[in-house]
């Protein structure tokens, strides 16, 4: 039986410049590669941002029949519609309060609110929403979910003019933090350009793959170096040589033009 392929992609930074909407210039790429292969968009976001980034494609492309859809990580599958009028279909959730126990949970999100006060002396905006609970895992942004493309950037500004930045100064303590006070099996990564990801270990975006036992996974990011979200499953896949750090949506069309001829010469 010949294999089928699954190509994931990580979302923000990859298919979508940070919480900006899907680039039709990635259409067509796209579609090509989807005569060869399945579609997964394997973000650290939940189903939220994933519906009002993608939205041209989960409800307005045909891509929607090719296209899994794997927020927080992939610890939520939902399974692409069959038929025009089907909606995606949730069939695998985890829930990280259940694993780790109420009390732990607890003092992780205590210590997620003792940060954020800590950070408030810092010169960048606060606009809301700092914590966000996704059922699998927890998503810190000091600057707040709520901040516009300025108020972002103004973070980002602020978070790079030290050496090392906010964020990287930040995930030590906090891991240390909740080593300390909660739990040693919670990883802490840097989320995008603003946030935290934290969540049980393991549940890192290789837990995608689990929900592909048949198909041969390849894989397109942009944080894939240390502290980022992308790390594992780069490293994963790149021993079979089918991994991909991209610089930005432009150089993702580069290498989904890539994919395409090599799936095509059989790799």
């Amino acid at each position: 039986m010949i294999k089928k392929h699954i190509v994931l992609f990580d979302m923000d930074g990859t298919l979508t410049e940070p919480r900006m909407p899907f680039q039709k210039k990635l259409l067509g790429p796209l579609r090509k590669l989807s005569a060869n292969a399945e579609i997964g968009i394997l973000t650290g976001s939940d189903f939220d941002y994933l519906h009002q980034q993608m939205n041209l494609i989960i409800r307005f492309s045909e891509l929607r029949f090719v296209t899994h859809l794997l927020p927080c990580n992939g610890t939520k599958h939902y399974y692409p519609p069959r038929l025009p009028d089907d909606v995606y279909k949730l069939i695998h959730e985890m829930n990280m309060e259940t694993f780790l126990g109420k009390n732990c949970y607890k003092q992780l999100i205590m210590l997620l609110s003792s940060g954020q006060e800590e950070m408030c002396h810092y010169d960048f905006p606060l606009t809301g929403h700092f914590i966000s609970c996704r059922g699998s895992m927890v998503n810190w942004s000091p600057v707040g979910r709520n901040a516009t493309t300025e108020q972002r950037q103004q973070f980002i500004e602020c978070d790079l003019s030290y050496s090392p930045s906010l964020r990287e100064r930040e995930i030590n303590k906090l891991k240390y933090r909740i080593n300390l006070r909660c739990a040693k099996n919670v990883t802490v990564k840097l989320g995008g350009e603003t946030s935290f990801d934290i969540y049980p270990t393991g549940w890192d975006k290789t837990y995608a793959l689990r929900h592909f036992p048949e198909h041969i996974c390849w894989f397109v990011g942009d944080r894939c170096g240390p502290n980022g979200n992308d790390k594992e499953i780069y490293d994963l896949l790149s021993q079979e040589n089918r991994a991909y750090c991209t610089k930005d949506p432009d150089n993702t069309v580069e290498i989904i033009q890539d994919i395409i001829r090599r799936i095509g010469n059989g790799e």
